[in-house]
């Protein structure tokens, strides 16, 4: 029998063949765990089918029966993940499904953050909101969910990523076929014994239950009616639903098939294969209404099913996860086997954390506070403190602060050729990134353990002299993550070792200020459309026409004040308006909308109206043109004349080509493994984010504005045309930020010779349009992403115009030539240095003369040890001069003395110094935590080193009571010590 080796994914689907049945040997080898870490071994897989050519992305399947004869033959003992992620699609395309890549996991969806399973890239099709492109596909989706954090690494099963392999159908097949195909490839392809696959069924499914037993033929004891809870799947309060049918695997079948037998005990079942039959409509009155169009929607977990066929207590141990762990247990120089629980759960989570932190940072999202970026941060985070509970310290080659997280990224794009091949291309960026963030972390995370540290202790202390809980207040873990960049949940973690609980409303109410903060800066354009799916079903899609023409005739098929239709607005209104057809571009792909006008010309006793656009926005294919009515009324019906502002959309153009050059000078320049990660084309600038870990060198910036310059003077004609989604990536066309696109065709912008991108926005014909180009700043906004503003044609005279009266302005305050200003500058900052340095000094000796006056208000503490203490208020010193005053004292007074000195240098603002000698630090009476209560009463806080601490605060008028609070504690304190 030949051997052929295969990727899968490299190759054109074609006819399956079935009746000759061959083998393969797959090139990703099933890893075994040993006792001395993990060695492969190739296997010889038999199939059944016999072209290798049997799954790729976007292709079609004719299908022939399998005879018994190759099933038998070509039962397959191959149990790796990928095998078992082959075996699957090839299942189901086998059947007439269309076998589809994964989709990102940065989802259409905008109501989830992250694509949390296999159905989400179809949600819109069961929705009935897009028809389907096949009658029904298989995909292998990856998944990211975060809501069972916790668990991760303690359970056998719970995982931040993993993969659902899924079988759907868009009203083509039903229930008696998913249930066949689920009970046959568990069975017979995977070869599951009967006797230890059970099945649930909702309460009321007399239909799959007959199904189960007559057709399949499943023993009654081995099914199980469950409630809603568990077996009725639900879209959300309305829309779409029906029951579900789940299968688990029983790995002790021994212990019998009671009627009491709970399919939740996970000592004993495991779910791994969940089949939802979406057969009614869920009305507001809570009735089922029957689907006309009835779906198929399963799941079933690629680690689950390993777990089971490669016999291993848990999903870590296979080969999709193993390999990931003796890595990381090499680099922590433990074996895994040996290790305690606590080492296994630290091993498994960074292995399972880091699988979902590459695959993120492949699909797009890097590091950062917010959204998306916030889970990758918050995951990267918590696998550096489990690296450091293991004792893993720096990057194992000699580089005791280098980061050791890359190396493991490494073993997970090793094991992503089946996942996603675009995994190995984007190496270099995705461990740049985790290094990066690794290493920034690393270096707030000893500072902000610190303070952790203190505030622990401090909530301690509190709780032992009130005999209350100890608890951590919100403002503290807020501080800690918006300083500190701890998250939350590390904070929680950490505070939990100790016997800490977290103030978690006052931590929200400090998020909740922050939010507000940030939305008060944004002019954020709201769409007040109250639910667009009632717009869908009353109105048609709006004709485009914007691409080939400034100005329309339109019909106004509904209007809407405050989210509600009307039929009439006058003058003075804020309008929505839905038209047939429009010349406008609604906001999208980063290209802001058009600006201009709506006109009703004078018909008989109909009143003139004029309506001012500014502002389009799309739900689904339905253009909602944003305005005012600035004179007359306008109604339902009436035909409108529609005029895009021609000057506003030459500048959108300029700019939105200029981006186009941009990314392609950028690839050139940086690397191509630079991608673009956010894109603003507004009629006053551009702006473009795009992966990269460092600020560009002026030269970098200088080469890339002169390539575009070169592009732009070169007078290239632009080509636009539309293709299949397939033949555009082919062509090599690349895909804008942001921007969704439609499987049959696409719009391709090409610059040709230098760009060629899939883009629905608007274009110069021709780069000389564009005029010239200017970088106007550059630099970093999040974690390995960078920002770059520009500005093209008409902006970039404005802008020239600008900079050139502001220097004549210049020139003219300073009475020098331009070409003189910046030695001129140069030579008036040195001298502003100088005289800043000069007052500093000044007033550093002034402090300490003030504090050789106030010396003598120094006391004793003790007798048989006396101990000199010093507590004053220094008037309106500067901190600076404060600690100078503070150093002076202690080097002045004879050990061992405690000065803590505080002052107001400024309105609203506190400065506090605490100085120990080493005779009180040897006491155990430290600076660094005596300031910080002492500063809180003030209305800040702060900390240092034993024998020095400075703090502030913002509240003045605390601090004479503060400081008498610092003299009573440290007698207190001192005393106690003392006897």
């Amino acid at each position: 029998m030949n051997l052929t080796r295969v990727n899968l994914f490299d190759v054109p689907l074609r006819p399956i063949l079935l009746s000759h049945p061959s083998c393969i040997l797959v090139s990703k080898r099933f890893v075994t765990r040993t006792s001395t870490g993990v060695s492969p071994s190739s296997i010889l897989l038999p199939r059944s089918i016999q072209s290798p050519q049997i799954i790729a992305k976007g292709s079609s399947v004719s299908v022939q029966p399998v005879s018994e004869d190759a099933k038998e033959d070509c039962q397959s003992n191959d149990v790796s993940g990928d095998s078992i992620r082959r075996r699957f699609l090839e299942f189901f395309a086998s059947r007439g499904h269309k076998v589809l890549p994964s989709a990102s996991l940065v989802p259409e969806d905008p109501t989830v953050l992250l694509t949390i399973a296999g159905m989400l890239q179809f949600k819109k099709i069961f929705l009935g909101k897009v028809p389907r492109q096949v009658p029904c596909a298989t995909t292998a989706q990856r998944c990211i969910r975060t809501n069972d954090l916790e668990n991760v690494g303690k359970t056998a099963r719970h995982h931040t990523l993993f993969e659902m392999l899924g079988n759907f159908s868009f009203g083509d097949y039903f229930k008696k076929e998913a249930i066949r195909w689920a009970w046959e490839l568990s069975t017979i392809e995977f070869g599951l014994p009967a006797n230890r696959v059970w099945v649930s069924i909702y309460e009321d499914d007399d239909e799959a239950f007959e199904i189960w037993k007559n057709d399949v033929g499943v023993p009654v004891e081995q099914i199980k009616r469950m409630g809603e809870a568990d077996n009725f799947w639900t879209s959300g309060p309305t829309g779409p639903c029906g029951p579900c049918s789940e299968l688990y695997y029983d790995f002790y079948p021994e212990r019998g098939y009671d009627e009491d037998v709970d399919l939740g005990d996970d000592t004993r079942f495991i779910e791994f294969y969940n089949l939802v039959f979406m057969q009614y409509n869920k009305t507001e009155d809570g009735l089922l209404e029957p689907l006309k169009q009835k779906n198929i929607d399963t799941g079933l977990g690629l680690e689950r099913m390993a777990q089971i066929l490669q016999k291993v207590p848990n999903n870590y141990e296979t080969d999709l996860i193993y390999p990931i762990i003796a890595k990381i247990s090499e680099l922590a120089n433990i074996s895994y086997d040996s290790a305690n629980d606590k080492a296994k759960t630290s091993l498994k989570v960074i292995a399972d954390h880091m699988r979902a932190v590459v695959y993120l940072i492949s699909d797009g999202v890097s590091p950062s506070n917010i959204g998306r970026g916030y889970v990758v941060r918050r995951l990267i985070r918590r696998a550096v403190r489990k690296g450091k509970s293991l004792g893993i310290n720096g990057d194992r080659n000699g580089n005791p602060k280098g980061a050791f997280l890359p190396a493991v990224a490494e073993k997970v794009i090793e094991l992503s050729t089946y996942i996603d091949s675009d995994v190995k291309l984007k190496a270099p960026r995705i461990i740049e990134e985790i290094r990066q963030e690794e290493l920034h972390f690393k270096k707030t995370l000893e500072r902000g353990e610190k303070l952790l540290d203190q505030k622990l202790n401090d909530a301690l202390s509190v709780a032992d002299r009130t005999k209350n809980k100890p608890y951590l207040d919100g403002k503290d873990a807020f501080l800690l993550y918006d300083t500190y960049g701890f998250p939350v949940e590390i904070t929680a973690e950490v505070a939990e070792e100790r016997g800490v609980s977290i103030d978690m409303k006052g931590f929200e109410v400090e998020m909740e200020n922050q939010r507000r903060q940030s939305q008060a800066a944004h002019n954020v354009v709201k769409l007040t459309v109250e639910d667009d799916a009632d717009i869908t079903k009353n109105i048609a899609d709006t004709e485009f026409l914007g691409y080939d023409s400034l100005s329309a005739r339109a019909v106004v098929k509904s209007l809407l004040v405050n989210g509600k239709p009307v039929i009439r607005v006058s003058e003075g209104s804020d309008v929505e308006i839905l038209l047939d057809r429009t010349p406008f571009y609604a906001e999208s792909g980063g290209q802001i909308a058009d600006h201009g006008f709506l006109y009703v010309s004078s018909d008989g006793n109909q009143e003139k109206a004029v309506v001012e656009v500014s502002d389009v926005q799309k739900s689904l294919k339905i253009f909602v043109h944003k305005g005012i009515v600035k004179s007359g009324a306008l109604e339902v019906g009436k035909e409108v004349e529609a005029a895009v502002d021609a000057d506003l959309r030459q500048r959108a153009k300029v700019h939105h080509t200029a981006t186009h050059l941009l990314q392609s000078a950028l690839k050139q320049v940086i690397g191509q493994e630079t991608s673009q990660a956010g894109s603003l084309v507004a009629f006053d600038r551009l702006r473009f984010d795009f992966n990269f870990n460092r600020s560009l060198h002026a030269n970098e910036l200088e080469e890339i504005e002169c390539l575009i310059n070169k592009w732009i003077g070169d007078a290239t004609r632009l080509e636009t045309k539309v293709l299949p989604l397939a033949d555009a990536k082919q062509a090599g066309a690349i895909a804008m930020f942001g921007e969704k696109y439609d499987e049959n065709e696409v719009r391709v912008v090409e610059v040709p010779g230098v760009s060629m991108e899939l883009c629905g926005g608007t274009h110069v014909g021709n780069t000389a349009e564009i005029r010239a180009f200017k970088i106007i700043s550059e630099q970093g906004v999040a974690s390995g992403i960078r920002r770059i503003e520009a500005v093209a044609g008409e902006a970039f005279i404005e802008y020239i115009n600008s900079r050139d009266s502001q220097m004549t302005r210049l020139c003219s305050t300073l009475k020098v030539k331009a070409e003189d200003v910046t030695s001129r500058v140069e030579n008036l900052v040195e001298e502003l240095r100088a005289a800043k340095k000069e007052a500093s000094d000044l007033r550093s000796k002034a402090a300490v003369y003030k504090s050789s006056v106030i010396s003598n208000k120094a006391f004793t503490v003790g007798t048989s040890q006396a101990i000199r203490v010093l507590v004053e208020s220094m008037d309106d010193t500067d901190a600076d001069s404060l600690k100078s005053a503070a150093e002076h004292l202690v080097s002045t007074l004879e050990d061992p003395v405690a000065v803590v000195l505080g002052s107001s240098p400024e309105k609203d603002k506190v400065s506090l110094v605490a100085a120990f000698s080493p005779g009180v630090v040897s006491l155990g009476v430290q600076a660094g935590r005596f300031i910080g209560p002492i500063a809180k009463m003030c209305g800040g806080g702060g900390g240092g080193k034993p024998n020095f601490a400075q703090a502030g605060g913002r509240k003045p008028e605390n601090l004479p009571s503060a400081l008498e609070k610092a003299r009573e504690d440290l007698i207190a304190t001192l005393s106690e010590k003392l006897n």
